[in-house]
């Protein structure tokens, strides 16, 4: 027979089984994505661009991704899959290509024109509705290293980055948490944590964007690790975070390069692991953090009430405790 915690385990575990990603449509987006991919190679070659490489990236690969996200309070189904373009920094007649997502977003209608489009900061996203399937092209500039890209967001910003970087990143994490006795898995983490976010967010999470939620989850299990139960972890991860974000402890990485602690004019540094001039936080103000502190403070009371009422043999109460944490879908999908 399970005792309570191993119960309340069980529910989280099949909460995070609704919300990742269903594998058994794998095959069809690489299917659609080659065909996207082809597409829009056809329209950068006849405009005179050279394209060199188009590696997958993002959460698709680095297998964080969530199959559904919250509107508002209510759960939708969609998942969010990053195509990257990786383009010779001078077009066919050797000019300096200057700008990428105009051009990029001309390609796409020109490719789906009845597929409605949505440009941001660094990428143009192609809602497949139908499928709910939706394609963040991410256009971006090649470097003398085949592993660094360079991407021109909108507003002119030149930032170095690298697809393959930030997915080994991720799963070296992942592959270290599988090693280790128990369910509890690095990536399954960052998906509850994307899906808190959401959470508090109310699904509007530009605020809080994804590069810092994979950041911050690394940062938890470099220091703190996975427990055998994901109720254990989570606490472990919400209490500890909460401390750092409150103390604006800066947040480095060594995978890549020596870590060197610079002084920041910025209320609070989280560096990004393969850009050590990339500062992931460098837009968030002292309310934008205090509210982060607000939010995982609030989070680890919750899962320590759910953890009390686990050891009084309350299994009612400790779900019910963790609703304010994961939303009312977790009461009607663990």
């Amino acid at each position: 027979m399970f005792t309570t915690r191993q119960k309340l385990h069980i529910r989280i575990r099949n909460f995070v089984d609704w919300i990742r990603t269903d594998s058994n449509k794998e095959d069809d987006i690489c299917r659609q994505a080659n065909e996207i991919r082809e597409r829009v190679k056809n329209q950068a070659s006849n405009d005179g661009l050279i394209i060199l490489s188009t590696p997958w990236s993002g959460s698709f690969a680095k297998r964080t991704g969530l199959r559904r996200h919250l509107r508002g309070l209510n759960p939708v189904e969609g998942q969010d899959v990053d195509l990257s373009f990786v383009i010779n920094p001078k077009d066919k007649d050797d000019k300096e290509l200057s700008e990428l997502l105009p051009r990029f977003e001309k390609y796409l209608i020109d490719s789906y024109p009845n597929t409605p489009r949505k440009p941001s900061k660094s990428s143009i996203k192609l809602d497949f509705v139908g499928t709910k399937i939706a394609y963040d092209i991410v256009p971006m500039l090649a470097t003398t290293d085949s592993q660094r890209q360079i991407i021109i967001r909108g507003d002119g910003i030149h930032r170095e980055t690298s697809v393959q970087k930030h997915i080994e990143f991720v799963k070296t994490r992942t592959k270290s948490s599988n090693e280790q006795i128990g369910r509890v898995s690095f990536n399954e983490m960052v998906r509850l944590f994307k899906w808190w976010r959401e959470v508090q967010c109310g699904g509007n999470n530009d605020a809080y964007p994804t590069i810092l939620i994979d950041l911050l989850s690394a940062y938890a299990y470099d220091r703190v690790g996975v427990c055998n139960t994901y109720t254990e972890t989570l606490a472990q991860w919400f209490s500890f975070l909460a401390d750092v974000v409150e103390q604006r402890t800066s947040i480095y990485f060594s995978d890549f390069s020596k870590s060197i602690q610079r002084p920041s004019e910025k209320f609070w540094s989280v560096i990004d692991p393969v850009n050590p001039e990339n500062n992931i936080a460098d837009y968030l103000g002292n309310a934008e953090i205090g509210v982060l502190v607000e939010w995982l403070s609030q989070a680890r009371d919750d899962v320590l009430q759910a953890i009390a009422a686990d050891d009084d043999d309350d299994e009612s109460a400790a779900i019910d405790a963790l609703v304010p944490v994961f939303g009312t879908p977790f009461l009607h999908n663990s």
